[in-house]
């Protein structure tokens, strides 16, 4: 009988648990949903009103991406990955070229940013001696 008692117990504590994370689940995630969705409206109007510069069809599925991703909750503005990302991709290059492509992921003096240049230009000037 104390065996049962003891598994009635330790089951009402994990659904207890399980109901309290449910709750907070409920109550923490809300305010991310309300704001994804605000942010695909606003995406959505600006692809509709022609402001984007990208096509309609383009910009309506970069948005529904978007908010997919938010959904998700894997979005986010993380700089180290963003950064990771970056140098994941000079991998592809070897030597020299491999080096100059880290060095412009690395070194923040040379960027250049907006809507206009598309995201995120770097720049580097290498300096070769003549032979």
């Amino acid at each position: 009988m104390t065996i049962a008692s003891s598994t009635l117990r330790q089951l009402t504590l994990v659904a207890l648990t399980t109901l309290a994370c449910a709750a907070y689940a409920q109550t923490a995630f809300p305010a991310a949903a309300t704001q994804a969705q605000a942010r695909y409206q606003r995406d959505m109007a600006v692809c509709n009103s022609g402001q984007s510069n990208q096509s309609v069809a383009t910009c309506r599925r970069e948005a529904a991406s978007a908010l997919d991703e938010a959904q998700r909750g894997t979005t986010g503005s993380n700089p180290a990955q963003y950064q990771n990302n970056a140098l994941q991709r000079c991998a592809v290059h070897q030597g020299d070229d491999r080096v100059v492509c880290e060095a412009r992921i690395t070194n923040e003096s040379d960027i250049t940013s907006g809507v206009q240049a598309g995201g995120v230009l770097r720049q580097s000037t290498t300096v070769t001696p003549e032979q």
